[in-house]
């Protein structure tokens, strides 16, 4: 048995949260590899990126654990991009800086929204059901 397709909302948000982690994915490969490395010529802190890559797979499978978890762990990258943005002396670091903080808002509210509009979604085809079965 099939699940039902997405509602357009739901889509929506699930898009703007593979979105956004792809975006955090190839912005912190290339800082580091790049666009401006802490050491010419590029840097294991790429390595960072790697953490990001375990959720996708979970995002693109609608896994509801996966978009709760992802909402925490964005944090850590969005802590990154205050501490770089106000520390780094490249202004080259400070606006990538600047764009992984707005990639970090964006991935938690696409998940938080997602997970709020699937609950929301349950709760209503439970209710449902509930009042289609006989007392």
């Amino acid at each position: 048995m099939t699940s039902p397709p997405p509602s357009t909302p739901v889509a929506a948000t699930r898009a703007l949260a593979v979105g956004s982690l792809l975006g955090l994915i190839v912005l912190g490969f290339a800082w580091e590899i790049w666009l401006a490395p802490l050491r010419p010529g590029g840097s294991w802190l790429a390595l960072k990126v790697l953490p990001l890559v375990v959720p996708l797979a979970g995002l693109l499978k609608h896994r509801m654990y996966t978009y709760r978890w992802v909402s925490l762990l964005v944090w850590i990258y969005f802590t990154e991009g205050v501490v770089r943005a106000w520390s780094d002396a490249s202004a080259m670091s400070r606006a990538l800086a600047g764009l992984e903080i707005a990639l970090c808002l964006v991935l938690f509210v696409a998940c938080a929204w997602h997970v709020r509009l699937r609950l929301r979604g349950a709760a209503a085809a439970s209710s449902t059901d509930s009042s289609l079965s006989p007392p």
